[in-house]
This record gives structure tokens, C-alpha cells and sequence, in this order.
């Protein structure tokens, strides 16, 4: 069974810095993309950056040159350092995880990032 979790949310102010950790375990398959997604209350999910095995990204453009994601292969590891965080990134912060051959991705239960004014 895989499972993906996530780490490193918190509180902070605006201007500050958080790193979110995301490690997906249970499978001998390769992982292939990892991705962040965030959810604020009352807003749709939006997908927040990827990366894939071959370490290439993709960002949203709200967090394009303050975010910044990366992976462990060996682990199955994902980071995502924010940086210069605003309010509006406060959200439920959830990793997922592309399991080659299987169909879907697997989620994390997500993590909570607060960034006050």
C-alpha cells in the first residue's frame, strides 16, 4: 500500500520562509511525478508545482521565483522551500504521488501553512 506524507507546515509571517517535506513509501514501482497542491477554504485546489523523476518542474505562476521544489530519488522525497511567503499562500498544503503503471495518484493527508500580515 502506498503512503504519502507530508511534513514541515507551520506558522509564520509574512516575509518568511517555511520547507515542506514529502516522502512516498509502500511501492517497489517507480514514482514518477510528485506534486504539491494547495487548498485555501473557499478556494478550488490548485496545483502549486511538480517535479518528476527526470528533476523537471513546473510552477505555478503565483509562486514562480519564490518557491522552489526539488527531489530525492533515492528516498522518494520531495521539498518544497517558500520563500518571501504572502497571506495568500496560507492553505492546506497536500503532496501526491505518480505511481508508474498505476493509474490515479496517491495523497497525502496535507498540511496546514499559515502566513499572517
Amino acid at each position: 500500500q502506498v503512503q504519502v506524507v507530508e511534513s514541515g507546515g507551520g506558522s509564520v509571517q509574512s516575509g518568511g520562509s517555511l520547507r515542506l517535506s514529502c516522502t512516498a513509501s509502500g511501492t517497489t514501482y517507480k514514482i514518477r511525478t510528485m506534486s504539491w497542491y494547495r487548498q485555501a477554504p473557499g478556494k478550488e485546489r490548485e496545483l502549486v508545482a511538480d517535479i518528476d523523476d527526470g528533476h523537471d518542474t513546473n510552477y505555478a505562476d503565483s509562486v514562480k521565483g519564490r518557491f522552489t521544489i526539488s527531489r530525492d530519488n533515492a528516498k522518494n522525497t520531495i521539498y518544497l522551500q517558500m520563500n518571501n511567503l504572502k497571506p495568500e499562500d496560507t492553505a492546506v498544503y497536500r503532496c501526491t504521488a505518480k505511481v508508474e503503471w498505476i493509474d490515479g495518484l496517491y495523497w497525502g493527508p496535507g498540511t496546514q501553512v499559515t502566513v499572517s500580515s
